[in-house]
């Protein structure tokens, strides 16, 4: 007698069903780690070191928001500035849920722009990218406003941030054909560090990540693949993989930023981080990659942990140098 076979539709419905729960545990941990460590009375101290302002527009849209975290104390003239993109697999997450970060660097001295922008899968591949560079250029041109020294700017994300991160970067480096990216160029916006820490960098070919490590776990192979399928449906689009540009593209129109690239040892985009640096590395960038032992992803963000305060203290150290 055959074996049963369970229909494919069938099949397809329980693992749309079983990325749905999954997608909705991650969004539920990462926003209740968020607020349980707001609550803190070392957190709420610390965020009495800066003042942040809520909502500011950078665009028409309803998610065109950002928020401003800037030093409540005095400084010597205009800060850094810091455009910092959040991370979520472009599906998930906010600004809000990212404040930590932006406290981290403005308690380096910098004025912070933590923006927000549309998520998949309601709007894919390019929106993400668009709202990033849109960002950019307005920060770019309002970052004074602030307090802040547009000419001294980092770009920051990790996750999906990062591959925005370096979306940002690559088009501030190359005259590109996307009008959006074209907007950066023009603006003359001109990264002088790109920090994106435990990257997705490329959102095509998914599956590479299990093939490269044919142990990671169904449930992270589930949320990889949400990204790929919601972010980029198509299988395909330049920016949607920005490190490949950066591994194979002609030489940039003007100089690719130099880069600070966080990893820990248990994160699956670990190779990632490693081909980014390696790009860097042939193109003569400078570049520091840190890898953690023990870095799960998005390590940083924990940042009451060793390799946490590590990271936090190398990036502070390498603002330091190249964003002074």
């Amino acid at each position: 007698m055959p074996a049963m076979r369970i229909a494919s539709p069938a099949i397809a419905r329980l693992v749309s069903a079983r990325r749905a729960l999954g997608g909705r545990a991650t969004k539920a941990f990462f926003e209740g780690i968020s607020a349980g460590c707001k609550a803190l009375p070392k957190a709420r101290r610390a965020l009495d070191d800066v003042e942040i302002i809520r909502d500011v527009p950078y665009g028409p849209l309803a998610e065109h928001r950002l928020d401003i975290y800037r030093p409540t104390r005095a400084l010597d003239g205009p800060a850094p500035t810091v455009l910092y993109i959040h991370g979520g697999g472009f599906r998930i997450l906010s600004k809000e849920s990212h404040w930590i970060m932006g406290l981290a660097f403005a308690r380096m001295g910098a004025v912070v722009f933590s923006i927000n922008y549309r998520l998949a899968p309601a709007h894919p591949f390019p929106a993400a990218a668009e709202d990033a560079c849109r960002a950019a250029v307005w920060v770019q041109q309002n970052a004074a406003a602030y307090g802040a020294d547009p000419a001294r700017l980092a770009v920051a994300g990790e996750s999906a941030g990062a591959n925005l991160t370096c979306v940002v970067g690559v088009a501030a480096a190359w005259r590109r054909p996307e009008p959006w990216a074209q907007a950066v160029f023009d603006a003359g916006v001109r990264p002088q560090a790109l920090l994106p820490a435990c990257g997705i960098l490329q959102v095509s070919d998914i599956d590479r990540i299990q093939r490269r490590r044919p142990d990671v776990s169904g449930f992270v192979l589930d949320r990889l693949r949400e990204v790929s399928t919601g972010y980029l449906p198509g299988g395909s689009g330049a920016l949607a993989d920005p490190l490949r540009i950066i591994e194979d593209a002609d030489a940039p129109d003007r100089p690719l930023a130099p880069m600070f690239i966080p990893c820990g040892t248990r994160d699956p985009l670990i190779e990632d981080s490693r081909r980014l640096a390696a790009a860097c590395a042939a193109r003569g960038v400078d570049h520091a990659l840190r890898i953690y032992p023990g870095g799960i992803h998005a390590f940083h963000a924990f940042v009451w942990r060793p390799a946490a305060r590590q990271c936090w203290a190398e990036q502070r150290a390498f603002m330091a140098q190249y964003v002074p």
